[in-house]
């Protein structure tokens, strides 16, 4: 097998669509500076292979046939938090944008943006920058500012608020763990309890009220 040029920008594409992929990969490699070091079709499949080979950037589809891109994003930057995650998507979402940011990615991206844009938008992850551009970081604030009706419910306890801290960081529950050097079930237990103190159905909800909590304080 051919060695791999260290300073290659060394890319991971995700989607369940192989002509897409081959688009992507053909896309890149043509640059002369990047290698699709791997693919994959399914969420898990994506896990495996992120897990593998350890890329510089990789390239999620946000809707997978066995899950979603943001819940990949979340698993491989809880193992893995040097990969820069984009996820990619046919749907301007705003639900999906807020997600993906909060599971960790780089960038939220268009499968209509322009070639030229999204070579630019791997180069940029790669080198460690964010690639979210005003319009999207409007987006986001517009939806924390809409979490102000939202109220810290009295009843947490104390370990319950820092998970919840947490959360608002966009940890999983592996950091979080770490960080609070508990098991992972314990912390999936508060979190699950968190969940029902608010009264919320998702960590994206939750993180809506710790970040609207901690610009409060």
């Amino acid at each position: 097998m051919e060695a791999i040029d260290l300073q290659m920008v060394r890319v991971f594409l995700v989607d369940d669509h192989d002509l897409v992929r081959r688009g992507v990969r053909e896309l890149l490699e043509e640059q002369g500076d990047m290698v699709v070091v791997g693919e994959a079709a399914t969420a898990d499949q994506a896990i495996e292979g992120i897990n593998s080979v350890v890329p510089d950037v990789a390239l999620l589809d946000a809707r997978l046939p066995d899950g979603t891109g943001m819940e990949v994003c979340r698993e491989v930057r809880s193992r893995h938090p040097e990969v820069a995650v984009l996820i990619l998507t046919s749907f301007d979402d705003d639900s999906a944008l807020f997600s993906a940011i909060m599971a960790g990615a780089a960038g939220f991206v268009l499968k209509q943006v322009r070639s030229s844009d999204l070579v630019s938008i791997v180069r940029r992850a790669a080198a460690g920058q964010s690639t979210l551009d005003p319009e999207v970081t409007r987006r986001v604030l517009d939806r924390v500012r809409s979490g102000r009706s939202l109220a810290m419910p009295a009843g947490l306890t104390p370990q319950e608020t820092r998970v919840l801290e947490h959360i608002g960081r966009g940890l999983t529950n592996r950091q979080i763990a770490e960080e609070m050097l508990l098991t992972e079930k314990t912390v999936k237990n508060y979190v699950s309890s968190v969940l029902a103190k608010l009264g919320v159905s998702s960590r994206t909800k939750a993180a809506l009220v710790a970040v609207h909590a901690e610009g409060a304080a």
